[in-house]
């Protein structure tokens, strides 16, 4: 093992999240959202005239839609006020787009990354890797192997002016439209950086590809689009990590995930999400499934003040699968309100939903989800599993499946399980030599195995490390 792995592994998982870096860039918008807003954003960054106008549209369209707020036990939303939010940080960064080399970045930038475990990550494990800072994407690499076999690996922004029909065919007109709610609105108008995948036919793409999003000014919002097309046959593991230090103003996350699996297709889109407790997670992601094609969601969701996030899923072709598998944590004084959707639109296919929540020290975990099995998919299934776990009678966790069956010949299935951490379970690892807070740890790692077995082992070991750390109440 070289030492840089050495210092990683050593380095205090909560240490390499909490950090600040003093707030430079070299462009920034005013506070709040208007039409001028939009296009000076459009403006700086040298945006063809056909997304400018998808913005406005995406405006308008905020503007008009109420904010959701009769969501039976929904998160307070009341103190996210767009208007006190800073929309738009170009960090600053001399190449407009990205560098391809950690070295060519300013050092307090390149110094972050460091912190988070990116470079040596994409070394050891990964084909490609994005990082977004602020408001755009400073870094962005592919192994060559995968550009020679077509596949595409870019920001948004670079997409746009280099990919621009694919990108003008698929971004927000099938999967997630602006009408969607009202932060899938507010995406469209102020969206800025994400990742742009495309994989050709029959390409499989081994190794995960990964993008990191870090927020590091106060009081920002940030909104990146994630747009991934995977043609027939093709197959694509797409990695994300967020995370945020702690303000005392808010910041707001709204993201925008659109995923295009095509017939006989593999997605694989895994999201370990650290904000602070002092952000807001709303987040919009979906993906369209073709014939026989497979989308996979791994999410794990902690550290923000209130969470709203259902990845859907919408079953398009005979045979298409989905499967979604959900890790929340929420300790003192937090909202995290998770779960997931899947349409079924054709005969034959398949999805389960696998939700894992914890509670503690008067948290609330949610899992709010919907399966939809529309008149003539015949033949189709779904099973729903949600298990939560709290830690006090102050914690609380809720199960809110909706179920929507308009078809006879199908099988369907839902169990939910809640909690407590035992007492006997805990005498009993104690008297194996275990302290007490090892011995809820072991437990807590024993409920979410399901899901980090999942994941490649750099990205559980770290999951499990935030897990703790929560449980310890020592993030954001």
């Amino acid at each position: 093992m070289s030492s840089d792995q050495d210092h990683l592994k050593e380095t205090d998982t909560e240490a390499r999240f909490e950090f600040k870096k003093e707030q430079k860039s070299s462009f920034q918008a005013e506070k709040g959202l208007t039409e001028e807003t939009i296009r000076v954003i459009s403006e700086d960054k040298d945006e063809p005239e056909w997304m400018l106008q998808r913005r406005l549209r995406a405006l308008k369209q905020f503007q008009k839609m109420p904010m959701p707020t009769d969501w039976p036990g929904q998160p307070d939303l009341s103190e996210v006020d767009v208007d006190e939010i800073v929309p738009y940080i170009r960090p600053d960064v001399e190449t407009r787009g990205g560098v391809d080399d950690w070295t060519d970045l300013p050092d307090d930038i390149k110094d972050t990354f460091d912190k988070l475990g990116i470079p040596e990550a994409e070394k050891n494990a990964l084909s490609g890797v994005g990082a977004q800072y602020e408001s755009e994407v400073v870094y962005q690499n592919m192994q060559e192997q995968w550009e020679e076999k077509g596949v595409i690996f870019c920001n948004m922004d670079k997409a746009v002016q280099e990919h621009e029909e694919i990108v003008k065919e698929y971004f927000m007109t099938k999967c997630v439209p602006p009408s969607d709610n009202k932060f899938a609105a507010l995406h469209g108008a102020i969206w800025s950086g994400g990742s742009f995948v495309y994989v050709p036919e029959d390409v499989t793409v081994e190794m995960p590809v990964q993008a990191y999003f870090r927020m590091n000014s106060e009081g920002m919002g940030q909104f990146e689009h994630t747009l991934i097309v995977a043609e027939k046959g093709s197959e694509v593991h797409y990695i994300e990590g967020c995370s945020a230090p702690k303000y005392s103003a808010f910041n707001l996350h709204s993201g925008g995930v659109e995923v295009f699996v095509g017939e006989d297709a593999h997605v694989q889109y895994s999201t370990v999400q650290n904000w602070s407790k002092n952000t807001y997670n709303l987040n919009t992601k979906r993906a369209i499934v073709e014939k026989n094609g497979r989308m996979e969601w791994i999410s794990g969701s902690m550290g923000s003040k209130a969470t709203m996030l259902y990845p859907a899923s919408i079953l398009k072709g005979r045979g298409a699968s989905d499967n979604h598998i959900t890790i929340a944590f929420a300790g003192e004084g937090q909202n995290i309100d998770t779960g997931a959707k899947v349409y079924h639109n054709a005969p034959e296919t398949k999805s389960t939903i696998e939700s894992k929540s914890i509670s503690k020290d008067g948290g609330r975990t949610n899992y709010r989800g919907l399966v939809h099995i529309a008149n003539g998919a015949k033949n189709s299934s779904t099973s729903v599993e949600c298990d939560a776990l709290m830690f006090d009678n102050e914690s609380t966790s809720d199960t809110m499946p909706y179920m929507e069956i308009n078809e006879s010949t199908v099988d369907v299935a839902h169990e939910a399980t809640v909690g407590k951490i035992g007492d006997e379970d805990v005498f009993y690892l104690q008297s194996r030599g275990l302290d007490d807070d090892d011995a809820k740890q072991m437990i807590v790692s024993g409920f979410i195995e399901p899901i980090t077995e999942e994941l490649p082992i750099e990205y559980a070991v770290e999951l499990n490390r935030l897990v703790e750390l929560e449980m310890e109440g020592s993030l954001g």
